[in-house]
């Protein structure tokens, strides 16, 4: 006979619990919170992030986002620290050590090290009467009313706090250097996040003899085969200078034909679309991208002073990673 366990209302469980934690950790975020942001920001060295088991696993990931977010910083793991990585660590670095019972052995025999290379030490414990506490030179608190472990052994609530915690640092010293969404992507150019933030429709568009255009003397039929042979769903129509008279794309030739109009003898300046959406070719390719869903249109004529220097649609955006 098997046994039954609601498993659900083992999970919201967790979840009350940890947003309780969550919810008081907004008392933390007092005066030494602030001192350690001043301190980072005003910092010319690196943030060493240190941390033991489950506490170091965190202080990965906060030494990850305070990289990604304008803070040099790295993890050093305290017993490979005791073993020759403590060597990475220089004079005007600042480390942040974290440990729930603020007791880690393995970090606090690396203080006096520490304190002989004048390292400014943040220590981000439970215990604020702990050794790492007193000896550190500012303490951030993440005391938890309980884990979310029913037996109150395995690190659930107060790894939350501590990594809520390493964010709001983080978040804080972001706003505060005025980091920008452009300097976000600098730092991840290889994923999809650094080509929708980097990204320009210059770096995409079509131009020279891939361009469509055609004057608007041309036959509707003349610009049919411009637009058939460029593969762009539309042409620009322009002047011997090259600026911008109108567009004509496939949904234009839909309405035209649903006119009756005689192709082989009509302009394409009699049925063109004036004053068409535009952009600069300078414009980020996901403001482009924003633009064409808003406006609802497929492709995009680019100018520079109104003159056409380049086309692109969907399709480029697409395969450019930015869709």
């Amino acid at each position: 006979m098997s046994i039954q366990f609601d498993f659900r209302a083992a999970a919201k469980q967790v979840l009350d619990i940890e947003v309780s934690a969550l919810q008081q950790l907004d008392q933390y975020f007092d005066a030494q919170f602030e001192q350690a942001c001043e301190l980072i920001l005003s910092n010319r060295g690196k943030v060493v992030v240190m941390g033991m088991g489950k506490s170091g696993h965190i202080g990965n990931k906060i030494a990850a986002t305070l990289a990604s977010t304008g803070t040099s910083a790295f993890f050093v793991h305290p017993g490979e620290a005791a073993h020759g990585d403590l060597g990475m660590i220089s004079a005007g670095d600042i480390v942040i050590a974290i440990s729930n019972s603020g007791e880690s052995h393995e970090i606090l025999s690396l203080f006096p090290v520490l304190k002989r290379l004048n390292i400014t030490i943040i220590s981000m414990t439970g215990k604020p009467d702990s050794n790492m506490a007193k000896l550190s030179d500012l303490h951030l608190q993440i005391t938890v009313p309980k884990e979310a472990c029913p037996l109150g052994l395995a690190p659930t609530s107060s790894t939350t706090a501590t990594l809520v915690m390493g964010d709001a640092l983080a978040v804080a010293l972001l706003q505060a250097r005025g980091f920008s969404a452009e300097d976000f992507a600098l730092s991840h150019p290889g994923g999809a996040l650094g080509r929708k933030l980097l990204l320009k429709l210059s770096d995409i568009m079509h131009i020279g003899s891939a361009l469509p255009k055609v004057a608007p003397n041309a036959l509707i039929r003349d610009a049919l085969l411009e637009i058939s042979e460029k593969g762009l769903g539309m042409t620009a129509i322009v002047d011997e200078h090259d600026a911008m008279l109108g567009i004509f794309t496939d949904g234009d030739l839909r309405r035209t034909l649903d006119k009756r109009i005689d192709i082989h003898t009509t302009k394409i300046g009699e049925v063109m679309t004036q004053n068409p959406t535009t952009a600069h070719p300078e414009m980020l390719a996901v403001e482009g991208l924003n633009m064409m869903q808003d406006k609802n249109i497929n492709a995009l004529i680019l100018c520079d002073n109104n003159k056409i220097v380049g086309a692109l649609n969907m399709h480029d955006l697409l395969k450019a990673g930015v869709m």
